[in-house]
């Protein structure tokens, strides 16, 4: 079983190793579509591709065997920013600091950046030298959590609630989010083990608890978090009147909810023991982050 070791050192680690598994992806490809792919997935935290990483490790699988995995939902993950940011959904101009892809160079652009970043995710996986069966459940669970059941299905659901006679309540938030932010990180969470065949149900409860945590984090962000900090517009949701947890729990009670979140998800790891003490610390970064 794998040895403990620091949070920020393993991210740091994450980092690097997505970066050299997309930088692998992308080397044979060139032109303007190609160049605007790169600029996607630049400068993220890559909290999802640790993720992987690290459930990997829980289960002796090598950062090699992983990377692949990495980053591919490193790839799916810039694609549903880069889509999410076009006018006709968010309209942002900034996005890690850095101008929208669509910004910096036009929407068709953008569109197709975002459509060539999917399709490579799925390629990662298919060509990751896993067993087959490990490839056909990463392949069947991804498309789930990235389609109308998970991300594509909340993010409608987000789109919709803007036009709303009825703000949500507050169940019908933590349904959206539950696709639209936590789907694709408690497939991060899930996916060591599924890469060698284990149950993955105490990853997923893990991923589960923290997918919440962050978005209501996220929301405490919006509100208190610094636009230059943030590298993109903050306030967005309370000018447009959207109901958010920390506008239906009050600024206290968000952040209760979700420390208590992050316990939950580290009680999860338990029969990890102390090998997953990274997984712990991530989970408490999670709402100490200010970006």
């Amino acid at each position: 079983m794998a040895q403990p070791r620091l949070f920020q050192d393993a991210l740091q680690e994450a980092r690097q190793e997505v970066a050299t598994g997309l930088e692998m992806a992308l080397a044979t490809h060139q032109g303007m579509i190609a160049e605007a792919m790169s600029y996607a997935v630049q400068g993220g935290k890559a909290l999802r591709g640790f993720f992987v990483l690290e459930t990997a490790r829980l289960h002796d699988l090598s950062p090699q065997q992983a990377r692949p995995i990495a980053a591919s939902i490193e790839c799916l993950h810039a694609y549903s920013l880069v889509h999410d940011d076009l006018p006709c959904m968010d309209d942002d101009d900034m996005r890690r600091g850095q101008p929208t892809v669509h910004r910096k160079w036009d929407e068709a652009t953008a569109v197709l950046a975002g459509d060539a970043l999917q399709t490579l995710a799925f390629e990662l996986v298919a060509t990751s030298g896993l067993s087959a069966s490990a490839i056909v459940d990463l392949t069947r669970t991804l498309a789930q959590a990235s389609g109308v059941a998970g991300m594509v299905g909340g993010q409608a659901k987000d789109i919709a609630a803007e036009t709303a006679d009825v703000p949500l309540t507050l169940d019908q938030i933590i349904d959206l989010q539950a696709g639209k932010t936590g789907a694709l990180i408690t497939w991060s969470t899930c996916a060591g083990a599924r890469m060698c065949g284990e149950d993955p149900r105490h990853l997923q409860a893990y991923g589960d608890a923290l997918g919440l945590a962050f978005q209501i984090w996220d929301d405490v962000l919006d509100v208190e978090g610094c636009a230059t900090t943030m590298g993109k517009a903050v306030g967005k949701d309370a000018d447009r009147g959207k109901a958010t947890f920390v506008s239906l729990l009050g600024m206290d009670e968000a952040k209760r909810r979700a420390s208590e979140l992050v316990q939950q998800a580290c009680d999860s790891l338990s029969v990890y023991g102390a090998t997953a003490d990274c997984l712990r610390d991530a989970a408490r970064f999670v709402i100490s982050r200010s970006n």
